[in-house]
């Protein structure tokens, strides 16, 4: 992900075409993941992903605000919501920059956006980990130390994003080598604390199954309590995939020349590493009803809180009825 924002945003050089350039911003001398978009093949592919975004935006929009009707509060839908947006974005931008491969600004907009909209996705995962591992273990759950823990890793994702955004436009206006060379350290560090991001709540969730547990399961939600952790764990893996492919290809081809891209740096992998596991991942919630399965009384804030009964008050269908929201009772 960061490999192809770091080079392909200067990635501006189409084969067979030279750029008179004296001044910053200056041309590229390394291959990037997806190189250049083209129009005969970019284009289709991002439109169809562009669809499907749309889609999938549409899906979890409705399921939020259905759910607001119905006094249920799931944010989470938002959430992923605004990244289906920032990922049509991204789809519009580089449709954008394959009719004008000169635009650098466009070029620019089109990378960061590519970059930066799964951390909503990783982030997510993280609030269910969090969720599972509360239930499972209460008391450790809902210590302090452990809520504070979880605030520094977001504050430290939201600083990294910003170091990384500014290195991508730093290394674009400087032949400083000291200067190229600190901005790839930071690449390099951000796509692997990412990487690390995604697979977090995998041992999260396997930790809260070995270690010993001294009170019943809180579940909360709807539907078995294995068929939650199965979809966290699930989607993690799909997730951590492509976070740390990403990383890899830079590792690896970080520093390939131009003229010579890896077999690994090609268009093919850019969508099925970027937008294709990651389109699996929003139809995944949409059609599981994460809203359902991972939802948690409003409010909760210690042991015993998840395994509340909530009653509510639906509208529906110009009806007003009371209906008590239980936790699901079935067996791990």
């Amino acid at each position: 992900m960061y490999n192809h924002v770091f080079n392909t945003f200067h990635t501006r050089q189409a084969p067979g075409t030279a750029y008179q350039q004296s001044g910053p911003p200056y041309p590229p001398t390394t291959a990037s993941l997806g190189g250049l978009p083209t129009k005969d093949v970019d284009i289709p592919i991002s439109s169809v992903f562009l669809v499907l975004f749309l889609l999938g935006a549409v899906g979890h929009m409705t399921i939020f605000i259905t759910n607001l009707r119905r006094k249920h509060k799931f944010i989470l839908s938002g959430l992923i919501f605004g990244f289906c947006m920032t990922r049509i974005t991204a789809q519009i931008m580089r449709i954008v920059w394959a009719c004008h491969p000169r635009s650098i600004n466009v070029a620019i907009a089109a990378s960061v956006f590519t970059a930066a909209g799964v951390l909503l996705l990783f982030v997510c995962n993280l609030l269910f980990a969090q969720r599972i591992f509360k239930a499972m273990h209460p008391r450790s759950g809902w210590n302090p130390f452990f809520r504070h823990t979880f605030t520094a890793l977001y504050v430290l994702i939201v600083v990294t994003l910003a170091m990384l955004i500014t290195s991508v436009i730093q290394s674009s206006f400087t032949l400083n080598t000291n200067t190229k060379r600190i901005d790839r350290d930071i690449l390099l560090y951000g796509q692997t604390l990412f990487a690390i991001v995604s697979f977090l709540p995998i041992p999260i969730v396997v930790i809260g199954l070995l270690l010993p547990r001294k009170t019943h399961v809180e579940k909360f939600g709807h539907g078995r309590w294995r068929h939650k952790i199965w979809i966290l764990l699930t989607a993690s893996a799909i997730l951590c995939l492509g976070a740390s492919f990403r990383a890899g290809t830079n590792y690896a081809g970080g520093k390939r020349p131009i003229t010579n891209p890896a077999g690994y740096q090609s268009k093919a992998c850019f969508y099925i590493f970027n937008y294709a596991i990651e389109i699996v991942v929003v139809y995944f919630y949409l059609f599981l009803r994460i809203d359902k399965r991972f939802w948690v009384p409003n409010k909760s804030h210690g042991p015993g809180d998840y395994s509340k009964q909530e009653l509510a008050t639906i509208q529906q269908d110009g009806h007003a009825e009371s209906s008590m929201e239980l936790t699901e009772a079935e067996g791990e």
